[in-house]
């Protein structure tokens, strides 16, 4: 029979981490690098954060570059100077989202629904999980104008930017043609259609933003809703990643 002293050892050894370990830790952690971006973002210098802390200034230019180990205590004094919790050294860091489209991988796709179609489109964002907005480059192809195009909508905003081309735009009431170098900002909650306006076909940038408008409050005397419009069944994508959302 194992002597329960031993026992007890052994589980004690198989709990504590080697100096070796707990060096990797704070390495994969950061702790350094992160009490560093703290000190630089309220422009304080090692001699005055040493004032804060108690610590010293070397201690503290060591404990930054990763050559000593801080216990938790030091760095319970640094997190208070900072108004930081303790977990702040420790929790995994968010990863900055960066993705590159490049133009030989993207899927040229026809408008959906109509024939033939008015316009081509590519998504510029398909790669992008959780994305706040959906960014297109399209080109409406010339043909024979129609007096009221098929409009759409869909909650939330669009920003478009004509980069050749002619393009007629309507939005509401409102009818504009855009040329080279126009922009345009709208609320999609309102009906909105496109076609091309000239000869020649229009290649534009489109992005859509998912957000919904904000609502405005109602009149007494008003019955009309004035939140944002949602789009009917039969304009919507049919889950596809590079289905547009609404241009």
């Amino acid at each position: 029979m194992a002597n329960p002293a031993d026992v007890t050892s052994e589980e004690t050894q198989k709990t504590q981490a080697d100096p070796e370990t707990a060096e990797r830790f704070i390495a994969e952690k950061r702790i350094g690098e992160r009490i560093r971006r703290l000190r630089l973002k309220k422009s304080m210098g090692l001699v005055e954060l040493g004032k804060h802390t108690g610590l010293s200034a070397s201690f503290l230019s060591q404990l930054e570059t990763g050559r000593v180990v801080p216990t938790l205590r030091n760095l319970a004094r640094i997190a208070m100077v900072f108004s930081k919790d303790l977990s702040y050294f420790f929790e995994t860091e968010p990863t900055a989202m960066f993705r590159i489209h490049r133009q030989k991988d993207r899927v040229r796709l026809p408008q959906t629904g109509v024939e033939p179609p008015t316009y081509f489109f590519e998504s510029l964002g398909y790669m992008v999980p959780d994305r706040h907005m959906d960014p297109y480059f399209a080109e409406f192809v010339p043909m024979a104008r129609t007096p009221e195009p098929k409009a759409h909508m869909h909650p939330g905003y669009e920003f478009l930017y004509v980069l050749d081309g002619e393009l007629e735009l309507r939005h509401g009431d409102q009818e504009n043609v855009l040329e080279p170098g126009d922009a345009v900002y709208f609320d999609s909650g309102t009906p909105h259609s496109y076609q091309c306006a000239g000869k020649a076909s229009t290649k534009v940038i489109i992005v859509t933003m998912h957000q919904p408008a904000p609502a405005v409050p109602m009149r007494a005397s008003s019955t009309a809703s004035t939140g944002p419009r949602s789009m009917p069944a039969s304009l919507r994508g049919t889950g596809t990643e590079e289905k547009p959302t609404g241009f």
